[in-house]
């Protein structure tokens, strides 16, 4: 369900041109008041140059921001929701477990493990259409981070937030997981549900095996991906402004590896299947291809199928505001400067 969207949300990323104008606009302001001062006294100057105006060009400089801005919303057609329709679709309910514990910094898999599994996921939220996804973060303990969900946009927006410092207790709680991404699922015994795994595997905390066995009682098919490689690599961190390896208590380095037979064990006993993330293919795709073969179920959502464009009130924003700039000039008007609306007696 969407009350708020853009018809054309790419367009937004012409925003970052403005950093780049104010940085440009600051370059050429350095430029000119160096210029100005070389020519001599700064009092004789500005007496040499009674129009010169030091604060127009800035005032006409935010107006001419706040207008491109304006007008680069309107062109991405920011729209409302109208009308909220009960939408029956037909799809399959997949919770994704995501690893986020320190180890996941590791990069043996670029650039970094997490980094590299997030854009895997945003790359296959874009491609779903009717199956409804919810997403589990864990490390020490797992955390509920998107509801069952259609909304899409939504849960790409939480997925780029992820990170280790979210989660307050460190550790790899697979079974955790597990048992949270069960009670997560929509209530209901006739439904397709799986579960996706994406960790490096070293589990500390519980027994993820006897979860799955749960699991699979419950009707739910749990695939994992193991990320990572077998070999091990330390965890790299950043201390006081300095790239540095994650150390135990007694100095030495950390070595995270992939733990493969654990994560081929939950996959086996819930049903489903293993698959080792590379740096050119994470996996989601293949074990993806095994959900899209479950029964399809039918899903009720509510979503807004009419909006009404508000790019509007944006252009007409832009265009009075490019028109001030127009008029606005950069010196001052010696003949507007004479004109003295209140004349006082002494």
């Amino acid at each position: 369900m969407q009350l708020f969207r853009f018809a054309n949300p790419d367009l937004l990323y012409l925003l970052l041109i403005l950093p780049v104008m104010v940085l440009l606009f600051i370059y050429y302001e350095i430029r000119k008041r160096k210029a100005i001062e070389s020519l001599g006294d700064s009092e004789l100057v500005n007496k040499l140059l009674p129009e010169r105006s030091a604060i127009r060009p800035v005032v006409k400089f935010i107006i001419l921001l706040a207008g491109i801005s304006s007008l680069i919303v309107a062109l991405a057609r920011p729209q409302f929701g109208s009308r909220l329709e009960e939408v029956k679709k037909e799809g399959v309910e997949v919770i994704i477990a995501l690893d986020v514990s320190n180890s996941m910094l590791a990069e043996d898999i670029q650039p970094d493990r997490l980094t590299r599994a997030k854009q895997a996921l945003t790359r296959l939220i874009d491609n779903l259409q009717n199956d409804r996804i919810g997403l589990i973060v864990f490390a020490g303990d797992a955390y509920t981070q998107i509801p069952i969900t259609t909304d899409y946009i939504s849960a790409k927006m939480f997925l780029s937030a992820i990170g280790p410092e979210m989660v307050p207790k460190q550790g790899t709680a697979i079974g955790s997981a597990i048992n949270l991404g069960m009670r997560s699922f929509t209530p209901g015994e006739d439904k397709s549900r799986a579960m996706i795994i994406i960790t490096d595997g070293e589990n500390h905390e519980d027994d993820p095996v006897s979860a799955a066995g749960e699991a699979v009682k419950a009707g739910i098919v749990i695939h994992t991906i193991g990320i990572g490689s077998p070999e091990g690599v330390p965890i790299p961190l950043t201390v006081a402004g300095k790239r540095d390896y994650l150390k135990d208590k007694d100095g030495n380095t950390v070595i995270t590896k992939l733990d493969e037979e654990i994560l081929k064990k939950v996959a086996v006993t819930a049903g489903g299947s293993y698959v080792r993330a590379s740096n050119t293919n994470i996996g989601l795709e293949e074990v993806f291809s095994e959900i899209r073969k479950m029964k399809k179920q039918e899903i009720e959502s509510k979503m807004y199928t009419e909006y009404n464009d508000q790019f509007q009130i944006f252009a007409g924003l832009a265009i009075f505001l490019l028109l001030i700039d127009f008029i606005i000039m950069d010196r001052k008007n010696r003949k507007l400067a004479n004109i003295k609306l209140f004349r006082y007696k002494i």
